[in-house]
């Protein structure tokens, strides 16, 4: 191991997700350096290196989302106008959905949002004011009281440094810096009694956490024939039935499973050569849209229920343990692929699409499958605020007098909006889903501040969420506005020479920072 050197900046942001992109473009703007790390090749977390075509709120073409967010996506489609050869109505078009595919206004591919997030950044790279160091994570931290004095990374090649910063940010996918610094977090799904939720259950299970996914891209080629060999537990995940309650209906490698909200038995289509089916859902391109090409078909990104791993999770465990995990959600998806070439049944009364060719090199990686598995909990901070269910869910507020119980809480010390369904995944201690409405929402202040620790702030789904209100707050523009609320509180805090907490404490200080993020674009309220 190479000895450590020493990196002095104003903040230090671990982990270069959407989360961590809005922070480090917030405290940018306002003028502090800044040093942004990330574990894989690519930043920009669920929209590139795992691939994950947006979830958003109804209104997200419009309003319900940053500013900044609204700009990023108006990156992207720019970069398709400016790259590709799209047909005229398209070319056009203010609302261009380069895959057409059913999940978002805008499904695109992950590399073409890379270079969006990478555009936005530039000026400050240019200036010296941001570093970027990819293939590094966090390993260590010093801790001075309640304090964090520095973090110790390591890169690709073994080297380790020293970060010292005034300001430290997780905006990791598993909330490892809560951890690392020893804050207070929690995992898994709280009890009835301590959250009083009404879907939360009697007792508490720290390891009972959403199904994660190994996301995959695949092209359509017909008359074509791109089988994989045989994945080495294929025959493991070929007669996996998954141990839930409510029973799920069979094996996991079918188009039988559990509808989300009712919990009865569905049965989905592929129809990769058709609207309507698995196939279009998350398609990032629509072959159609394009003058001149080399494409052979559409092609989509893999994110459905027979790709949930749900045998565990790959973090708080041991190494060996996380290490199984992970190659365990691999290998279900090379599975999941395998199945679909060779066993799937088609509409023809036939079996398998052997024209589904694997896309690793939309993904930057040789297998098809996306650089980094999509995590759709982590650990959660301990928090000034905790968001509950009786908060956002539109049923748990139901017995409420007129007119609080048409909206969501409204946080004195609201910091962002977002609107999705609480949307919970099958769990790996055998939860089926639990998929309920909830009422647009907003983001307190009070939620991304530590208990304890002065100067280290989430910037993610590590915020002060419970395993029920982790699924309304983990998606794309939501990740985005608590970053950007994360990055905007360590600036503010930074230029008035005091710790973040001093804001949401004092009535000026929280007044005049919320004016400052409606100056920068961010609402605070739904209208």
């Amino acid at each position: 191991m190479k000895s450590s050197d020493e990196f002095q900046t104003d903040l230090a942001i671990l982990g270069g997700g959407l989360g961590g992109c809005a922070a480090a473009l917030a405290a940018l703007r306002r003028g502090m350096r800044v040093v942004l790390t990330e574990p894989t090749d690519w930043i920009g977390g669920q929209l590139t290196s795992q691939a994950v075509p947006p979830d958003e709120n109804f209104a997200i073409d419009t309003h319900g989302a940053n500013a900044s967010y609204r700009l990023l996506r108006s990156k992207i489609r720019d970069y398709y106008r400016r790259n590709y050869s799209l047909r005229e109505d398209c070319q056009n078009s203010p609302i261009l959905n380069p895959g057409n595919g059913l999940v978002s206004g805008l499904c695109h591919e992950p590399r073409v949002a890379l270079a969006a997030l990478e555009e936005m950044l530039a000026p400050f790279r240019s200036s010296g004011q941001l570093e970027i160091w990819t293939q590094t994570s966090p390993v260590s931290a010093e801790m001075r009281g309640d304090y964090v004095q520095a973090v110790v990374v390591e890169r690709e090649d073994g080297q380790r440094i020293q970060i010292c910063a005034l300001l430290f940010i997780d905006a990791t996918e598993a909330g490892d810096m809560l951890q690392i610094t020893g804050a207070e977090y929690v995992t898994g799904s709280e009890s009835q009694s301590e959250t009083v939720e009404l879907h939360a259950p009697s007792q508490a299970n720290p390891q009972n956490m959403q199904a994660f996914t190994w996301c995959f891209a695949i092209e359509y080629c017909p008359g074509e024939d791109h089988s994989i060999s045989e994945p080495r537990d294929w025959r493991f995940w070929r007669d996996f039935i998954p141990n839930l309650t409510p029973a799920w209906p069979g094996r996991l490698l079918s188009f039988d499973g559990t509808h989300p909200e009712t919990l009865e038995k569905r049965h989905w289509a592929l129809r990769p050569h058709e609207p309507g089916g698995l196939f279009h859902f998350r398609r990032i391109i629509d072959h159609s849209l394009h003058l001149s090409h080399g494409y052979r078909g559409d092609t989509t990104l893999v994110n459905w229920p027979q790709n949930d791993y749900m045998l565990g999770n790959p973090f708080e465990c041991s190494a060996e343990e996380a290490e199984k995990h992970l190659d365990g959600a691999r290998q279900l998806s090379m599975s999941l692929l395998y199945w679909l070439q060779n066993e799937a049944p088609r509409q023809d009364g036939g079996s398998g699409w052997k024209g589904l060719r694997p896309r690793g090199d939309l993904l930057g990686t040789a297998d098809g499958l996306a650089m980094a598995p999509y995590l759709r909990e982590s650990r959660r901070i301990r928090s000034e605020c905790t968001v509950l269910e009786q908060h956002v869910g539109k049923l748990a507020r139901r017995d409420l007098p007129p007119g609080e119980a048409e909206r969501a809480e409204a946080f004195f010390d609201s910091v962002g909006i977002g609107s999705y369904r609480i949307d919970l995944h099958p769990s790996t201690q055998g939860d089926n889903y639990i998929d309920v409405e909830s009422l647009p929402f907003q983001i307190p202040l009070g939620a991304i501040l530590p208990i304890r620790v002065q100067n280290l702030l989430p910037a993610c789904k590590n915020i002060g969420t419970t395993h029920i209100t982790n699924g309304c707050y983990r998606l794309h523009p939501v990740e985005w506005a608590i970053g950007e609320a994360a990055g905007s509180l360590a600036a503010f805090a930074w230029s008035i020479s005091e710790p973040p907490r001093a804001i949401r404490a004092s009535q000026k200080l929280l007044s005049d920072f919320q004016s400052s993020l409606v100056d920068q674009g961010v609402p605070l309220a739904w209208k």
